[in-house]
């Protein structure tokens, strides 16, 4: 299997590649890293076209040296340039010919250090991919022989969440890597329809956090039940006053993962994210992995 990593000619960046690295380390798979760029025009276009497409695979063949130099010998790769009219085509396209595992990008550019931000080119890629997309926070970097060391995965205490828990259990198991199940509460400090606010609201935060300890201490069951079941580091839920907050409650890992599922109201084997997952993947600390629906 391989590791499809994504690199944007125009804006040079480390992190997808250091997640990537390490990414690659833990599951043993190779990397293929690709520069989308587009097609050349029509013959009739003359040689402005020939001029353009020289620039473009000059500026993306810059960004793959650059790659190859980030990555040095931390993981086997392969570096490439794939024509497409768009980079979310390209790598999709890409992913589908060389049935990648996952596709791993980096944050937006208006992205603040340590946070992800989705740009045009990423959010269509969630909305269009088969395949989990992996994305680096800004500014991300791992040490050259870092490892995944603990999986969390988002519970919503549905169905489908736990189908992804145990998902992200054999994952976990692959990776020699830990699991841990995390769910998140919003209480903004002026809700309330009566004008109680917020201390009416905790109260009812309280009683959903234990409600979602309980079902995910029956989850964890089914994990423990698993052929090669990793170990669970246990189950943390995350309250605040926003969605920052509330991820913030909760301890992190430098090396670790959280896995997302995408909304069942996403077409059918593809990423799209609700409302929630779409909040908890700008204010995670750490990468964040968007899982397909219906997918493990």
């Amino acid at each position: 299997m391989t590791i499809l990593v994504g690199v944007d000619p125009a804006h040079r960046s480390a992190s997808a590649l250091h997640l990537a690295a390490m990414l690659a380390r833990s599951s043993g798979q190779d990397l293929l890293v690709a520069a989308v760029v587009p097609p050349a025009w029509p013959a009739s276009a003359g040689g402005a076209d020939a001029e353009w497409r020289g620039y473009t695979r000059d500026t993306a063949n810059g960004a793959l040296d650059h790659a190859a130099a980030v990555l040095g010998g931390q993981a086997r790769a392969e570096y490439l340039l794939q024509e497409a009219p768009s980079a979310r085509r390209g790598l999709v396209e890409l992913a589908e010919q060389r049935e990648a595992s996952l596709i791993v990008v980096g944050s937006g550019v208006s992205g603040h250090p340590g946070r992800i931000a989705l740009g045009s080119e990423s959010d269509a890629l969630l909305h269009a991919s088969p395949i989990p997309v992996a994305i680096a926070p800004s500014g991300y970097r791992t040490e050259d022989d870092a490892r995944i060391g603990r999986v969390t995965a988002a519970y919503r205490g549905t169905g489908a969440s736990t189908g992804l828990v145990l998902g992200a259990a054999k994952v976990a198991a692959m990776l020699d890597a830990e699991l841990r199940i995390a769910s998140f509460a919003v209480v903004p400090r002026d809700s309330g329809t009566s004008g109680a606010g917020l201390d009416a609201e905790l109260p009812i935060a309280d009683a959903w956090a234990a409600d979602i300890e309980r079902h995910a201490a029956a989850v964890v069951s089914q994990v423990t039940e698993l052929p090669d079941a990793p170990a669970v580091s246990g189950v943390a839920v995350g309250i605040g006053e926003s969605w920052e907050s509330a991820l913030a409650d909760i301890d992190w890992e430098p090396e670790e993962v959280l896995v997302v599922g995408s909304s069942t109201l996403g077409a059918i084997a593809r990423v799209f994210l609700g409302s929630h997952a779409a909040k908890i993947v700008r204010h995670s600390p750490v990468p964040v992995v968007v899982v397909p629906h219906g997918r493990e």
